[in-house]
C-alpha cells in the first residue's frame, strides 16, 4: 500500500494559542456527521399543520479521540487534554472560545468550535499521573457571516407579483415560498400596509415586490 498514514489533528485558528496543533495518537475508528434544518409547525384547520422553514443549522461532527503518552511517561493532560479543554474556555483576546479545524488527511477538513468534551482516563503511572485518555468530542460547524453571504445566492422575482391567500397560509409561509427565506415576511407586510401580519384572511390579495 502506497503513501504514509496521515494522523488526524485539531488546529487552533485564533486566540492566544493560534496555530497550535493537537495531534491524535491514533486516528478515530469512526466519526458521525449530523446535518439538520429548523422547521416550525403552524396550526391550521387542516389535519396536518403547515411546516414552515425557519433557519438552517450548523453541522455537528462527533467522534472519540485517543491520546497516549506512555512512551515518555509524561502527563497526558499536559500533552493533550488541557489543550483540548482550552477550546472550551473563553479566550481573553476573543471574548469567546477559539475556533478550530479538525483535519484528517484529505478526507475531512471541518472548521468549527468545540462544544462538548467528555474525557476518561484509562492508564496511570504508579504516582497516579494519567498517561492514556479517551475523549468523546462534538464540534459545531462555524462559517464567517460574510463568507456565507457571498456564497448563498437568494433568488426572487424581478417584478411585482400577486398572491391570493388561501386558508392556513401565513406571511412566513408565503415569504419562504416566494423568496426562499421566511424572514422576508416584513417585506410583504410593508408592501401591503399590514398592521397585524398575524391576521391574514383567506381570499386576501397580496402584492409581492422584488427584493
Amino acid at each position: 500500500m502506497s503513501g504514509s498514514l496521515e494522523k488526524a489533528y485539531i488546529k487552533v485558528l485564533d486566540g492566544k494559542n493560534e496555530g497550535e496543533k493537537i495531534e491524535c495518537a491514533f486516528n478515530p475508528s469512526e466519526y458521525r456527521l449530523q446535518k439538520s434544518v429548523g422547521y416550525t409547525d403552524h396550526k391550521t384547520l387542516l389535519n396536518v399543520p403547515i411546516s414552515q422553514f425557519t433557519s438552517g443549522a450548523a453541522d455537528l461532527l462527533s467522534m472519540e479521540l485517543f491520546f497516549d503518552s506512555t512512551s515518555d511517561e509524561s502527563d497526558v493532560r499536559t500533552a493533550a487534554i488541557d489543550k483540548l479543554d482550552a477550546l472550551l474556555e473563553v479566550d481573553g483576546s476573543l471574548h469567546a472560545p477559539p475556533r478550530c479545524r479538525f483535519v484528517w488527511g484529505g478526507g475531512l477538513d471541518f472548521k468549527a468550535v468545540l462544544i462538548e468534551s467528555d474525557k476518561r482516563f484509562t492508564r496511570f503511572l504508579p504516582s497516579g499521573v494519567p498517561v492514556r485518555a479517551w475523549a468523546s468530542v462534538t464540534f459545531k460547524q462555524y462559517e464567517d457571516t460574510e463568507l456565507q453571504k457571498s456564497t448563498i445566492k437568494h433568488e426572487s422575482t424581478d417584478k411585482m407579483k400577486q398572491w391570493t391567500v388561501t386558508e392556513g397560509e401565513t406571511l412566513w409561509f408565503i415569504a419562504s415560498k416566494e423568496y426562499g427565506d421566511a424572514s422576508h415576511w416584513r417585506t410583504i407586510a410593508e408592501a401591503n400596509d399590514l398592521e397585524n401580519p398575524r391576521l391574514l384572511e383567506s381570499g386576501t390579495t397580496l402584492s409581492l415586490p422584488p427584493l
